[in-house]
């Protein structure tokens, strides 16, 4: 970009609440670096984001709370947290801010961002068209631009009079510099695992996620003997604290930070509901969706959202191409069933599979991470 040397440099702002942000937001700032070797980046994320220059305000571990009972137990720090990104935001003036997902938090920053004077712009947009669809009106009010990664928001939107960019999937993006060509025998050697069929248990990553997920996941090992189970585990937590969610007598190996390898290699999978329904699908992984929270939050979210599905996967593909185990349904006896399924049954497999392939195509090819950061870096310009 010329004459980039001619002016001060631009300033970034981003602000992103959890694992899937941090990614999505270190492959912005890599493609807008490209496009502005001079520019600076001051962030709400994680590594991945500090690794490709961004200073950090506050790490996501510090800010993930799930459910409407949880938000409550922890409203002062986040009140606190609000207060500190506005300071924060004043004294650093950015040229803009980007936000990523977490509307809770974010919707009331761009709100303070308007006010102020600064350009805002949405990187993945809340999903307002499962619940809250009053967003709308803040989003059309505070947003200066919108970029959508889901093939039917930008129709939803529009149905809301507003404009906003369809930029495809970052997942694919992602996917394609994390996976790695490694052969099985490789990966079951370096993690000193048995020359088993794997199946991969991803609980989630935030700690109420876990302590819920892990033990109903874990007491489907006792019936499959023939498979060695495998926990994705996230860096923000100790083998102890995966080990203490186990039956008795249980002992399944954790693999941290290799999420993407455990499920290439794993031949099916028991997934959380959130972006890791989609990350196992893209991968082509056979998943059963499994989702479970608190009496509370699942009740009052019943009546807020109005959608058929909860997996990505399904939602995008607007059918029940993996099957969903939700609240009470959520049992290991369901899972078993559900898990001798898909490792049993090879025309299961295949269509499952099969859909993945369209539900790939649907997501318009990877290249996101780029074009959104020619959206960013033309808008400022301009």
């Amino acid at each position: 970009m010329q004459g980039q040397s001619n002016h001060e440099k631009m300033k970034y702002y981003i602000i992103a609440g959890e694992a899937s942000g941090d990614l999505h937001g270190s492959n912005l700032i890599k493609e807008i670096k490209n496009k502005d070797a001079e520019a600076a980046f001051r962030a709400w994320g994680g590594d991945l984001m500090k690794q490709e220059g961004a200073a950090l305000v506050k790490h996501i571990n510090e800010l993930a709370f799930m459910g409407f009972a949880e938000v409550l137990m922890n409203l002062s720090t986040i009140l606190g947290n609000i207060r500190l990104c506005k300071r924060d935001i004043l004294e650093y003036k950015p040229d803009c801010v980007i936000f990523i997902d977490y509307p809770g938090f974010n919707l009331r920053i761009a709100q303070f961002c308007k006010e102020n004077g600064i350009k805002t712009i949405y990187y993945i947009s809340p999903q307002v068209w499962a619940w809250n669809k009053s967003r709308v009106k803040k989003i059309r009010r505070d947003i200066d631009k919108m970029l959508v990664i889901l093939p039917f928001e930008k129709d939803f939107f529009l149905q809301n009079h507003y404009e906003v960019d369809f930029v495809g999937h970052p997942l694919l993006d992602a996917l394609k510099s994390h996976i790695a060509g490694e052969e099985f025998s490789h990966f079951t050697r370096k993690h000193q695992l048995p020359d088993k069929n794997i199946i991969a248990l991803l609980p989630g990553s935030r700690k109420q996620e876990i302590s819920r997920m892990l033990p109903v996941m874990a007491a489907t090992a006792m019936h499959f003997p023939q498979y060695q189970f495998v926990i994705a585990g996230t860096r923000a937590h100790t083998q102890d604290y995966y080990q203490g969610f186990l039956p008795e007598n249980t002992n399944i190996p954790v693999i941290f930070g290799e999420t993407y390898a455990l499920l290439q290699h794993a031949h099916a999978a028991l997934v959380t509901s959130g972006t890791a329904t989609l990350e196992t699908a893209l991968i082509g992984t056979p998943q059963v969706v499994c989702y479970k929270a608190g009496y509370l939050s699942y009740q009052i979210a019943r009546k807020l959202v109005n959608i058929k599905f909860i997996s990505l996967v399904n939602l995008i593909m607007d059918k029940e191409v993996v099957r969903e185990m939700i609240q009470g349904e959520c049992n290991p006896k369901n899972l078993v069933n559900e898990l001798k399924n898909l490792t049993e049954n090879s025309e299961s497999r295949k269509t499952m599979t099969d859909n993945y392939a369209i539900l790939r195509e649907k997501l318009g090819g990877s290249g996101a991470s780029e074009k959104a950061a020619t959206i960013v870096v033309d808008f400022l310009e301009k």
